[in-house]
Order: structure tokens, then C-alpha cells, then sequence
């Protein structure tokens, strides 16, 4: 075997600290994806896994989440702050190195919708989707870089969206938001080439209309979300544990040879 067949990384440089047990936080998870990932995570890792569950606001749901992870047999620390925020990314992996020790996956699940027109939106909303869905997703890559390289099998995983793809005159459009998220998957692919000697994977999961906890919605109705059921080749809206599935599965053992991808969770949606 020459030198330019081996691999870039062994393993970490710190064995005590990749060898055993898993750590992840996953950015809102107070309810819908995020929290389908945390169970999920909880459930399917084995024994000493510690989840950071993180919400903007809704701290009553990342405190359910976390008592339900607990329940489990799992750790898990309830994190709070609005990542659109200058520092907010970076206190966050801070927050989660403190309380666990560690840091061996990052889910940047945290982000939202725009749902104004060209006419209706201002540059202080393009501003905001830009911050929230993109820019945070810089810092948090910029803040746990240093964690990750520690770990045995490092992952990241961002959530994107079906707006960045499906423009249809039958659907409403999101284009601030779709163009945000259509710039996260850009740099995913971007970070991907530029981690990938360190051993770190970076994927993002492009999920398509996904049910919502009740209360959660994102400004589409029932009736809206009925009618686009009838748009995906499948005939229905997918379920958040589906979505949770496909995140899992990039942050296991298993998906080690996969980075810079973008799976989409779409039911066929075109």
C-alpha cells in the first residue's frame, strides 16, 4: 500500500475520548424532526449516549423530549437560544462540550420557513432566513470542527428542504427560505471536500411535506397540506420518524464512506 492509498484517518488522536459512548446535539428539537431524532437516537445507540436538545422557544417541549431520551436510559441537556443570533452557534457547542465532555455529531435541524411572496417579503426577512437557515450552519461547523476531530466517527448532518428543488405554479413557493436552504446544500457538498481528511462526514437530509406536532405548524393549513398529498407520488405527507430514520442512519457506523450527499425524504415529490 502506498502513502496516497491510505487512509487520511485512523481514529482519533485522543482513544478516550472516540472509543466509547456517542454524544450528539441536535438543533430544534423541541418537537417535529429534531425530536423524532433525538428519540430515535436515544433508542437505537445503545448504552451512554448523551443528546443536548436545543429550542428557540419552546423550552416546555425540548424539556419533554429530554425527560422522554432520560427515560430511555440516555443523558440529556436542554439548550436554549435563537441560532440566527450572532454567538448563539457557538455557545451552543460550548454548552454541549461542558455538560457531556464530548461532541460526536452535530444534527442542524434548526430552521424555518418563509412564507411571503416577492412582493410581501423585505430584506429584513431575507435577512433573517439567510441568518437562521445558513449562516448558523457556518458557525456551528466553524465551533465543532475542533470537538469532532476527536471523535471516533465523527458525522454532521444538516436538514434542508424540498423548497430548494420543487418549483411548481400548484404549490406555493418559499423563495427566501428555498434560496437559504438551497445555499446550505452547497456548502454541505463544500464542507464535505474540506473535512473529509479529518475523517468527518457531512451530509445533508432534504426532507419533503412532513406532518407537524400539533401547534407546530409552519403556516400551512390542513387543508393546504391535504392537497399536496395528492401532488407526491406516494399519496401522502411523510411522518417525521421517517425523516429521523434517514438522519440515523447518516450518523451511524454504517455511513462512513458517504459525505458531501443530500438524501431526500420526499416521497417522489418532483
Amino acid at each position: 500500500m502506498t502513502d496516497r492509498d491510505r487512509p487520511k484517518h485512523s481514529g482519533p488522536e485522543h482513544p478516550s475520548e472516540g472509543t466509547s459512548g456517542f454524544t450528539a446535539l441536535v438543533t430544534g428539537s423541541s418537537s417535529g424532526i429534531g425530536a423524532a431524532v433525538c428519540r430515535r437516537l436515544a433508542t437505537s445507540r445503545g448504552r451512554d449516549i448523551g443528546i443536548a436538545v436545543h429550542a428557540r422557544h419552546n423550552r416546555a417541549g425540548a424539556e419533554q423530549v429530554a425527560e422522554e431520551i432520560r427515560g430511555s436510559g440516555s443523558r440529556a441537556e436542554v439548550l436554549q437560544g435563537d441560532i440566527a443570533e450572532a454567538g448563539v452557534a457557538e455557545r451552543l457547542i460550548d454548552e454541549t462540550v461542558q455538560k457531556f465532555g464530548r461532541l460526536d455529531a452535530l444534527v442542524a435541524n434548526a430552521g424555518f420557513p418563509i412564507l411571503k411572496s416577492l412582493n410581501e417579503g423585505t430584506r429584513k426577512d431575507l435577512d433573517y432566513a439567510f441568518r437562521g437557515n445558513l449562516f448558523s450552519f457556518y458557525e456551528l461547523l466553524r465551533a465543532v470542527q475542533p470537538h469532532l476531530t476527536k471523535a471516533r466517527e465523527p458525522r454532521v448532518v444538516a436538514v434542508g428542504s424540498f423548497t430548494a428543488h420543487v418549483f411548481r405554479t400548484d404549490m406555493r413557493s418559499f423563495p427566501m427560505s428555498a434560496t437559504a436552504k438551497g445555499g446550505l446544500e452547497t456548502m454541505v457538498r463544500s464542507l464535505a471536500a474540506e473535512l473529509a481528511p479529518s475523517g468527518i462526514t457531512v451530509n445533508c437530509v432534504v426532507p419533503g411535506f412532513i406532518e407537524k406536532d400539533p401547534g407546530t405548524g409552519d403556516g400551512l393549513s390542513q387543508q393546504e397540506l391535504s392537497a399536496m398529498a395528492e401532488r407526491i407520488p406516494l399519496g401522502r405527507i411523510g411522518r417525521s420518524t421517517e425523516v429521523a430514520a434517514a438522519i440515523e442512519f447518516l450518523l451511524s457506523p454504517g455511513a462512513g464512506y458517504i459525505t458531501g450527499q443530500a438524501l431526500h425524504v420526499n416521497g417522489g415529490l418532483i
